[in-house]
């Protein structure tokens, strides 16, 4: 008689479900180890085991989900806020105020810096408006998506002014005008991760496509 191997009695198990039927006593004779280690259990507690454990993970994927989905709805809804008030604003003066003021506040980024290559006439001087490097300004115009990590190697960290030396991670976000780059939105964290590399951008996108939108309406030129 050739030997089998558990495979072998796996196979024949899948391929004869009325084994058991025929057998029906052999379940109750036959333990498995706990799958949590302790006391030896029938199949049928077993089988139930295994069912609780796949119904806990299961439940928590879904809760997973349903958080990640709050979490969404409350982003969406920020987003809104600010689009709302973006749309409202009638000044340049404004939209620099309501932008701070949202990411700030609502969205709790707690540095945020704006700089735009040109100014337009009858706009006083502001720090928005402060000299940016041609290396930089190349660097955004390549920019199909914003960038998440860290300041190294950029020279937007001075943009946060006093809290340069604090920061440990950034978005950039370049900002558009009829095709061309006219900018770009620096946003700062003392928190390494609060940035990373792999985040989705999505929302920083639609950032970045707002503002530029309120920002050519605002200034009524092509900066």
């Amino acid at each position: 008689m050739s030997a089998m191997f558990p495979e072998d009695i796996a196979d024949y198990l899948k391929n004869n479900p009325s084994f058991f039927e025929q057998y029906a006593d052999l379940m109750a004779q036959i333990f498995v180890p706990h799958p949590h280690g302790g006391r030896a259990v029938s199949l049928a507690e077993r089988q139930m085991l295994t069912l609780r454990d796949k119904n806990r993970t299961t439940e928590n994927k879904l809760a997973e989900l349903i958080a990640f989905g709050e979490e969404n709805d409350a982003i969406s809804e920020k987003v809104h806020r600010l689009a709302v008030a973006l749309i409202a604003a009638e000044t340049f003066q404004a939209v620099i105020h309501l932008l701070n003021f949202h990411l700030r506040d609502d969205f709790s980024v707690p540095h945020v810096a704006l700089r735009l290559w040109d100014k337009p006439e009858g706009i006083e001087d502001l720090p928005e408006f402060a000299a940016v490097s041609e290396e930089l300004q190349v660097f955004a115009e390549t920019l199909a998506r914003p960038y998440c990590g860290s300041t190294a190697g950029f020279g937007t960290a001075s943009w946060f002014g006093e809290h340069a030396s604090h920061i440990r991670s950034q978005a950039l976000i370049a900002l558009r005008n009829g095709g061309g780059t006219i900018g770009m939105i620096a946003l700062g964290s003392e928190d390494a991760q609060r940035f990373y590399a792999d985040m989705g951008t999505l929302y920083l996108e639609r950032l970045g496509e707002m503002v530029s939108a309120a920002l050519a309406r605002v200034t009524k030129s092509v900066l």
